[in-house]
């Protein structure tokens, strides 16, 4: 297939990609947005599929069904409150795969180099064929590119696994460091770098093995020193780290629509991680370097006593309010409450009362939890408001309900 048919393709499916992503920044265009995004996606396969350099046909379609079978089966399977582990696992597959591809393009680059002759060139194909046109600065940076791709890459997939522990139960939600923890991963990386010059002086696989060692340890390292509590910036920032990860590799592939893609997965991850960051009053470097979420303060003492009341109680003795506003956190998640909170909500505003909910960027496990959770007990979607948006609100709320979210209170 042509090259300009494959370069058409990746355009559109580029802008169907921002589409998405504009769309899921509202409620009401969420749906329609999901569905730009697995258009754009198809599109990405087939155009790759049947472009330039594309084989081994039956193998890749053999490969997507199975993998469409899996995520299919495990996406049916989660529940709404195991969702933050299922995307940290998503993550944690895209950081692995960088790995692969960057692995990969090493051994390209030595088959191409290891080519006898000018016909033996000729018959290369696909990636090897590229290469084989780069004079050797292109193919030092070629290098640069895939090692960075290697190195963001293997941080995604051990962060992400250890992300899924946390988040699963499977790993200590405490914040856990070793010793010197910060010394330890500015060594690993001072390292990395040093094995970055030794790959390009030399181009053994040495360098890019033990720079993938270390890279692991530094995603392990990170992730394990940040709190349970913490983890939506985490999976936020994972999720940053897998877009860059994935642009890199589409510099060393010679990709557009990966690098497109990996940019804007990056930057929005980066931007989120930012906004949840100045919300929670933390460092954004912090954060990054895995500075936060140590051991907390004394807790207060509990005074006066705790009533469990029903919905219609709770709207008997809200009789009076005008105005109430619902903060929900991770416990209305772990409670699976949501229905109740929307039946609360319901009788709340038969009654003539101005309810809305106030969302905080850090509530829950992952970005927009709250919001998915009330979207499938069908709460209105103009009554869920972010932080910014009804903070002034609360001096002329006659009646604040904190569900589950005394950490972010």
């Amino acid at each position: 297939m042509e090259l300009g048919f494959t370069t058409a393709a990746y355009v559109v499916a580029a802008v169907l990609f921002i589409l998405s992503l504009g769309g899921l920044s509202g409620q009401e265009s969420a749906k329609r947005a999901v569905w730009y995004g697995i258009f754009g996606m198809a599109l990405a396969v087939f155009a790759t599929l049947i472009g330039p350099g594309s084989g081994l046909w039956a193998l890749s379609v053999l490969l997507i069904a199975a993998g469409g079978v899996i995520g299919y089966f495990l996406a049916a399977r989660v529940e709404m409150t195991q969702m933050p582990e299922l995307v940290a696992g998503m993550h944690a597959l895209v950081g692995l795969a960088a790995v692969f591809v960057g692995f990969n393009a090493d051994l390209e680059i030595k088959n191409v180099a290891s080519a006898v002759n000018s016909e033996a060139v000729k018959e290369l194909t696909g990636f090897a064929a590229l290469v084989a046109k780069k004079s050797v600065v292109e193919i030092n940076i070629l290098r640069v590119e895939l090692f960075l791709g290697v190195f963001i890459g293997a941080i995604t997939f051990t962060g992400s696994i250890i992300a899924y522990g946390k988040l699963s139960g499977r790993v200590t939600s405490a914040a856990v460091k070793l010793p010197g923890g910060h010394f330890l991963n500015a060594s690993a990386a001072i390292i990395s770098v040093l094995c970055l010059i030794w790959y390009l002086q030399t181009g053994g696989i040495l360098p890019l093995l033990l720079m993938t060692i270390l890279a692991f340890f530094i995603g392990f390292h990170l992730i394990m020193g940040i709190g349970g509590a913490d983890m939506p910036v985490v999976v936020s920032m994972l999720n940053s780290y897998s877009g860059w990860a994935a642009a890199a590799i589409g510099f060393s592939l010679g990709n557009d629509l990966l690098i497109v893609v990996g940019a804007l997965v990056g930057s929005s991850g980066a931007i989120l991680s930012y906004i949840m960051c100045k919300a929670m009053n933390r460092s954004f470097i912090s954060v990054i370097l895995g500075g936060f979420g140590g051991a907390s303060g004394p807790a207060m003492e509990v005074e006066g006593e705790q009533i469990a009341i029903d919905a219609d109680g709770v709207a008997s003795a809200l009789a009076d309010a005008d105005s109430v506003i619902i903060i929900p956190g991770y416990g209305l998640a772990v409670a699976q409450a949501q229905q109740a909170v929307s039946e609360l909500t319901k009788r709340l505003r038969d009654k003539g009362k101005n309810v809305r909910f106030a969302i905080h960027p850090v509530a829950g496990r992952l970005p927009g939890h709250m919001n998915v959770l009330l979207a499938e007990a069908k709460v209105p979607y103009d009554i869920v408001l972010e932080m910014d948006e009804i903070n002034e609100d609360f001096p002329d709320t006659d009646v604040a309900i904190v569900i589950g979210s005394n950490d972010i209170v």
